[in-house]
């Protein structure tokens, strides 16, 4: 007899519909064909212990299971279920008629109870593109998959649960999650607030700026000074995450198996903060099975570097092509998968080996040499693409003892958002282009040309600090945000200004101030 179950194969994002045939007949062999990995190899056992273990013996016969399309790779244990219920159905313990209405995925305990899987919201999806009913997932995996509509999704707990639920013997209810209402709840929803910061009120600021426009940014102070913590605050005047923004972070997530139990729709940005050890393939993914690094976690959201001088100088180079593209394609002889990762690149470091460089209160005993040689760790190239480079300094006593707190992350956010509304509306017709980080060449002369007053502040700039090249677009497209916060159509001398400010790394004799 021959069955058909449905399950999918996840490839990075992509997902392809899996065909499992089952064939028995007279004999005593099992074969497995369909390009499948030692973990789907292994269902055998599994499945033979966990139908024993509930009552079920498969009889003595010839059973060829196949996995089509043939010439693609199956990996993990996702198709344990498909696999068992085509064997129950061959036998005749599950009526065959409902197999091709559901799809299927799980992997099966030696109890028969159901475990987790990767990557169930892209396979829901995936399932309703194909036209099925509905969706047979492990009960840990329902919330996050029913956040698919147009869909029936059913969590189940064991094996004999799904074997009642073909056969019609038990009512079950499809699970129906009202997604809107959750995702809107939580967006507000911060435990870290900027109104929790004394002090450092021109940080706060380039922080604002550098959300409002979408740019990099680095900050550089000695130690205790408040960068982490600022830092970690940034996502909570970011933009809310739209309901698309928001599916495609929760499916990247999920295909990484990093979203919790009962987590349905990621609706805050995510904060990615890596430790300085990572490796090249941690940070921008890969591995034998496919998974995505650190900085596709991060998409549409922050990737945060602590300390980068001592990251490792080959893995930060890794980051350049990224932070252009917003995307990253991972090629190996095997496979080429491809994951966006469009993310605001924060990173804090020390000014010098001793971290006391500027500091009022420590004397500095690096010389001007190894200051150079601390700053040359981070090469010019990454360099150029980080828009804002801020100085802090300690915070002085009578800002950390002040009772009253800082401006809220509340109304920092609401500037925030009306100066990207501008920026959408400004853009609308630039396909891929959403905030003045993103800005071309011919955008910078179009939209943020700056007046005689101007070019002349910007031509002194250069001579007196000793700015480089580089430098200038960067000052423009920055200076472009400052003038959407102040809802100005041009960009005027005091914007230019405060955008020069943040170019400290540039200055040629920075290291000997």
């Amino acid at each position: 007899m021959l069955v058909k179950t449905f399950c999918a194969a996840v490839n990075g994002l992509e997902v392809t519909t899996v065909t499992v045939e089952v064939s028995m007949s007279k004999g005593v062999m099992f074969h497995l064909s369909g390009l499948a990995d030692t973990a789907v190899k292994e269902s055998r056992d599994r499945i033979v212990a966990a139908l024993k273990n509930n009552g079920i013996r498969i009889p003595v016969s010839e059973i060829t299971i196949n996995m089509a399309p043939a010439d693609l790779r199956k990996e993990g244990s996702s198709y344990d279920l498909p696999i068992a219920i085509g064997l129950l159905a061959a036998m005749g313990n599950v009526k065959p008629e409902a197999l091709s209405q559901y799809m299927l995925i799980g992997e099966l305990g030696l109890d028969g109870k159901i475990q987790p899987v990767r990557g169930a919201l892209p396979i829901a999806i995936r399932a309703r593109k194909e036209g099925f009913k509905g969706l047979l997932v492990p009960r840990q995996n329902i919330r996050e998959a029913a956040v698919v509509n147009r869909l029936d999704v059913y969590g189940m707990d064991t094996i004999l649960d799904v074997v009642r639920f073909l056969n019609g013997e038990m009512g079950f209810e499809p699970t129906v999650i009202d997604t809107r209402r959750e995702f809107y709840e939580q967006q507000s929803k911060f435990d870290l607030d900027f109104a929790d910061v004394r002090g450092q009120e021109s940080v706060k600021r380039a922080m604002e700026v550098a959300a409002a426009g979408g740019h990099n940014m680095i900050m550089i102070g000695p130690p205790g000074s408040g960068k982490s913590m600022m830092a970690k605050r940034l996502p909570s005047i970011l933009p809310p995450l739209s309901l698309a923004e928001s599916l495609e972070t929760t499916q990247i997530h999920s295909v990484a198996g990093k979203l919790g139990r009962d987590m349905s729709l990621i609706s805050q940005r995510p904060f990615r903060a890596p430790h300085h050890t990572i490796s090249q393939v941690a940070l921008v993914g890969g591995g034998a099975n496919p998974q995505p690094g650190e900085i596709s976690l991060a998409h549409n959201g922050v990737l945060f570097a602590d300390e980068l001088p001592e990251f490792n100088k080959a893995t930060l180079e890794v980051l350049r092509q990224p932070l252009e593209d917003r995307k990253i394609t991972i090629s190996r002889a095997k496979y080429t998968v491809e994951y966006p990762c469009s993310f605001m690149f924060v990173a804090s470091m020390n000014p010098c080996p001793c971290g006391y460089h500027n500091d009022p209160t420590h004397k500095c005993v690096c010389t001007p040499g190894q200051i150079q040689r601390y700053l040359n760790k981070i090469s010019g190239p990454l360099l150029d693409r980080i828009d804002i480079q801020v100085e802090i300094t300690p915070v002085p006593f009578n800002d950390i003892s002040r009772p009253t707190q800082g401006e809220s992350s509340a109304s920092i956010r609401e500037r925030v958002i009306k100066a990207r509304l501008i920026q959408e509306q400004r853009f609308r017709e630039c396909r891929g282009v959403h905030c003045n980080a993103q800005m071309s060449e011919r955008m910078l002369h179009q939209y943020a040309e700056p007046d005689e007053a101007g070019i002349d502040l910007l031509r002194m700039a250069m001579e007196r600090l000793n700015l480089s090249a580089r430098a200038y677009n960067r000052i423009l497209k920055v200076a472009r945000t400052i003038a959407d916060l102040d809802s100005s159509a041009d960009v005027k001398a005091q914007h230019l200004a405060e955008a020069i400010s943040y170019r400290n790394l540039d200055r040629g004799d920075w290291a000997e101030r």
